[in-house]
């Protein structure tokens, strides 16, 4: 593979200036804000400082990416012609020279297709690491499964697994920095607690602590900083790439969900499974929390942007702790507005499209995140049980089936709920027919996607079980008759194959079911001029920051 600097020189017209526009132009540009206007002036200097290390973040993100990323970013930022900042543009919005919505095709001529193995491995080495996470034990499979570590050759030639903190030491020594400067600023002791952590776990690799102090977090101030989601890891779903979200509390909208934790266990203890497959007690913790987001980076802020999420994803803490559950209210008002909307006057029939409303958008997305925390975590079949994570044994497919899982398992939660009066009777009316025009908007995601894969997966089973079903003109409807019980079981069969830590069934399914049918690409295609996602304008953390 060429050099990147070398590979600019390669370059021809290709695509061209008004194609990747075209491409630009399917993320909507849209102001996010939040009302700061109640911080006082210490937790607007921590909020400063946490900017400044989400800043910081992007550059280590790209390199988590593709090593040869950076370099890539400087050699485009030189190029000042039109097609020069077209490419500077794209390549910033996907983080990296590949389309994230074209299955990641290069838009970049001479590149090839985004390595899987992302800068987490040698490109060489996927046979032999995936004979020592069958084969290794003790320390040495802590050092090869850990989210923390990269795997590199030594001069010998041997892999070793090295720890983030010495990987990213030169860059995590910054953020550390900005971290304490934050952690001295503000007045909140929970917010002090977490940030003094999370510099800790910098330095150390060790995260257990900042990541019980981020659930801690009770202030009007809500950061997510470090490492976390494993999409990136295209071999193993293994190692964790750096992500920041800064946000504001919305104590109100917080305060009215909060109730639904009460509820997670009733709802495992009534999850349409075997028994056996179930959490007779979920960890004691979790927390939900309502925000506005400030400003995003790194894993957190590239191509679709994240609406909710559920952490941490060590499953130790999960089964000790449960997990926090945090909706960003404004990106999810932003994008059921600039998207969604118009998506459904486009693929639902006319009496559908009077049934899909914001508040069933958005509690299921809450429902999502919540469902994370319910169902199999480690693999409950087999000769001993309880040894091996379902991360662990689905390998490359877990990703998609657990946001498929957790889509699906959500859906069939609101009903439960609905169904006990926990939430209002409406809610039945509109949420199946808004999850039907979500899966569109989730579908555009393309199919290289977690969420993508998993919604091909979820329409298509749900229009093979009728729970779904076409008119003319390539319209979708939601069969009343037959939906609750296609919903009911879906989560069944997700759920029993996470349990059984199936990877060859979860493979297949995915081949049968995680594709684009004619009927789903007829209405697909009548959304070409409908922006796929937002693309942020941080406005109010431009304004802390000239301040």
């Amino acid at each position: 593979m060429l050099a990147p600097a070398l590979l600019l020189a390669t370059l021809t017209a290709t695509p061209s200036e008004a194609e990747l526009k075209a491409q630009l132009a399917r993320f909507a540009p849209t102001e996010i804000r939040a009302d700061v206007s109640a911080l006082p002036s210490s937790e607007r200097a921590a909020l400063v400082a946490l900017l400044h290390a989400a800043k910081r973040l992007d550059a280590l993100f790209l390199a988590q990416v593709w090593p040869g990323n950076p370099q890539l970013l400087l050699d485009l930022a030189q190029d000042q012609t039109p097609l020069g900042k077209a490419r500077l543009h794209f390549f910033i919005l996907n983080k990296g020279p590949w389309n994230r919505l074209a299955n990641d095709a290069p838009f970049l001529p001479g590149l090839p297709q985004k390595p899987a193995e992302a800068g987490f491995y040698p490109s060489d080495a996927k046979a032999e690491i995936d004979q020592l996470i069958k084969t290794a034990s003790g320390p040495r499979k802590d050092e090869v499964t850990s989210f923390y570590t990269v795997a590199r050759r030594d001069p010998a030639g041997a892999l070793v697994f090295i720890p983030y903190s010495e990987a990213y030491a030169g860059q995590l020594s910054l953020i550390t920095a900005d971290l304490r400067e934050a952690a001295k600023a503000t007045q909140s002791a929970t917010l002090k607690a977490f940030l003094e952590a999370r510099a800790r776990a910098f330095e150390t690799n060790a995260y257990r602590e900042s990541d019980l102090a981020w659930m801690a977090l009770d202030g009007a101030i809500e950061p997510t900083i470090g490492p976390y989601e494993v999409y990136e890891d295209g071999w193993f779903n293994l190692k964790a790439a750096f992500e920041a979200f800064l946000c504001i509390t919305d104590a109100g909208e917080t305060q009215r969900l909060q109730s639904l934790s009460a509820q997670l266990q009733d709802l495992e203890d009534r999850l349409p499974i075997d028994p056996a497959y179930r959490n007779p007690k979920l960890g004691a913790t979790a927390p939900i929390k309502v925000v506005n987001e400030i400003f995003s980076a790194g894993d957190g802020n590239h191509g679709v942007q994240t609406a909710a999420y559920d952490l941490p994803n060590d499953e130790a803490i999960t089964r000790e702790k449960g997990t926090k559950r945090v909706m960003l209210k404004n990106v999810q008002d932003a994008k059921f507005k600039t998207v969604l909307a118009p998506i459904a006057k486009q693929v639902l029939s006319a009496a559908a499209q009077q049934r899909v409303s914001f508040d069933a958008f958005f509690t299921h997305i809450l429902m999502h995140e919540l469902m994370h925390g319910l169902g199999p975590h480690e693999v409950r079949a087999g000769a001993t049980p309880g040894t091996k994570t379902v991360r662990e044994a689905l390998g490359p497919s877990y990703g998609v089936l657990e946001e498929a899982k957790a889509d699906i398992s959500g859906l069939w939660a609101l009903q439960q709920l609905v169904d006990k009066g926990v939430l209002p009777k409406d809610l039945g009316r509109t949420m199946y027919t808004t999850f039907l025009a979500s899966a569109f908007r989730t579908l555009r995601f393309g199919l290289n996607e977690a969420h993508g894969k998993g919604q091909a997966l979820q329409l298509n089973y749900l229009l093979d079980k009728g729970a779904f079903k076409v008119t003319a003109g390539c319209h979708f409807e939601v069969d009343d008759a037959k939906v609750v019980a296609g919903v009911r079981d879906l989560t069944h069969d997700l759920m029993t194959l996470q349990a059984e830590g199936n990877a060859a069934k979860a493979q297949a399914l995915l081949s049968t079911l995680g594709v684009i049918r004619p009927d789903t690409q007829c209405a697909l295609d009548k959304l070409a001029k409908i922006p796929v996602d937002i693309e942020p304008r941080f406005v109010t953390a431009e304004a802390l920051l000239r301040e």
